[in-house]
C-alpha cells in the first residue's frame, strides 16, 4: 500500500555496522527519500515512538534488541492502536529459507538480502512506498 501523502518518503535504517550504515545511507540519499539512523532495536522502538516512518529497513543481528525481537513489539504497539502501521523490510546476511521464515514470522514484510545492490533496493522500496522521480 503506497501512502497517500504527498511529502518525500522517510525510512527508518536500522543497521549495526558501520560500514553497511554508510552504503544504505547512499542508497537512500540517491533515491531522494529522507532517512533516520537507528543503530539496534532499542534506538528503532524509541525513534519510531517519537514519529513513525514510511518505512523501516531493519537488520537482523545486532547488539541489545535484534530486529526479529524489534518488529514484535512494533507491530503489537501497531496492532494496539499505538503506533501508526507501516511495512517492515528484513535487511541481512541470512538467506537461507529459514531465515526468511523467521522474519516473515516476526511480522516484517519482506526480507532483503546483503550486499545491497541499488538497483533491487529501489524496486524493493517502490513497492511499499512512492518514490521521487
Amino acid at each position: 500500500m503506497l501512502p497517500t501523502k504527498a511529502t518525500t518518503p522517510e525510512v527508518l535504517l536500522v543497521e549495526d555496522n558501520p560500514i553497511n550504515q554508510v552504503v544504505a545511507l547512499e542508497f537512500l540519499a540517491l533515491m531522494g527519500v529522507q532517512t533516520r539512523l537507528a543503530n539496534n532495536g532499542l534506538e528503532a522502538l524509541s525513534a519510531c515512538g517519537l514519529a513513525a516512518p514510511d518505512l523501516v529497513l531493519m537488520d537482523i543481528q545486532m547488539p541489545g534488541m535484534d530486529g526479529l525481537e524489534c518488529t514484535r513489539r512494533l507491530r503489537e504497539l501497531q496492532a494496539a492502536g499505538t503506533l501508526a502501521p507501516f511495512p517492515i523490510l528484513a535487511l541481512t546476511a541470512h538467506a537461507l529459507d529459514s531465515d526468511v521464515q523467521a522474519s516473515m514470522e516476526a511480522g516484517m514484510d519482506e526480507h532483503l538480502t546483503k550486499p545491497l545492490d541499488f538497483k533491487s533496493l529501489r524496486n524493493h522500496l517502490g513497492r511499499w512506498v512512492k518514490l521521487p522521480e
